[in-house]
């Protein structure tokens, strides 16, 4: 027995690192594993800062609708065609996102690729359809109180959409590249959170501006 172990050579200290160094390796130089990284927690941060900002806004759109003796919008009631249009895109979108993170997770990157992908087209379809509405508006953002208001907060809500499809199209990239598993998907999870608080910020947007105005009418 002490001949065998004699025998046994013993392990280099460099042995180790050599031989993690030649593993294959996919791991994306940021984020962590598991479903609640520091990433996570720090969108979530940035969520609640952000969503109490919208939250003003559409308090004063609200406060001044109901204060003001114009009519409200000036220009009458909204058409609520490219408004649905924009709300129906945003949540499938939110839809393809979830979808991503789910193919991933049961090892189905290519299917997880398509699906964000997917996700990417369709927000940027809502900004085409956002500018196209701006630009059917005969004012611009200085015209009146409305037009301040309305261009403030959908020209913010715009600034947020344009950002999270920036952080779409990276999770997209990183999905084809293979960085992501059924165990390391901290970053698609927290990319997904930045974007259904995106959607969600935007039916709250919908309901005060094309909707209230219709309850405000048939209220006064």
């Amino acid at each position: 027995m002490s001949d065998i172990a004699h025998d046994t050579p013993a392990p280099q200290e460099g042995d180790s690192a050599q031989r993690m160094s030649q593993l294959p390796s996919r791991t994306l130089p940021v984020g962590s594993a598991g479903e609640r990284s520091s990433g996570w927690w720090g969108c979530l941060t940035l969520i609640v800062t952000e969503g109490a900002l919208f939250g003003y806004l559409i308090f004063s759109y609200l406060y001044l609708a109901s204060q003001t003796p114009q009519p409200w919008p000036p220009e009458g009631l909204p058409k609520l065609g490219l408004g649905l249009a924009n709300t129906a895109l945003l949540l499938l979108s939110s839809v393809f996102v979830w979808l991503c993170e789910r193919c991933v997770r049961r090892r189905k990157a290519g299917w997880g690729a398509v699906s964000m992908a997917v996700a990417v087209l369709l927000g940027i379809a809502f900004v085409g359809i956002q500018l196209r509405e701006w630009h059917t508006h005969p004012y611009g953002l200085t015209a009146h109180l409305y037009s301040s208001l309305y261009f403030t907060i959908t020209g913010f809500h715009m600034a947020h959409v344009i950002v999270g499809l920036i952080v779409l199209v990276l999770l997209g990239v990183w999905t084809v590249l293979g960085y992501f598993d059924e165990h390391r998907y901290a970053a698609l999870m927290t990319g997904g959170l930045y974007w259904h608080f995106v959607d969600v910020v935007w039916l709250f947007i919908f309901s005060t501006l094309y909707l209230s105005p219709y309850a405000l009418r048939s209220g006064s």
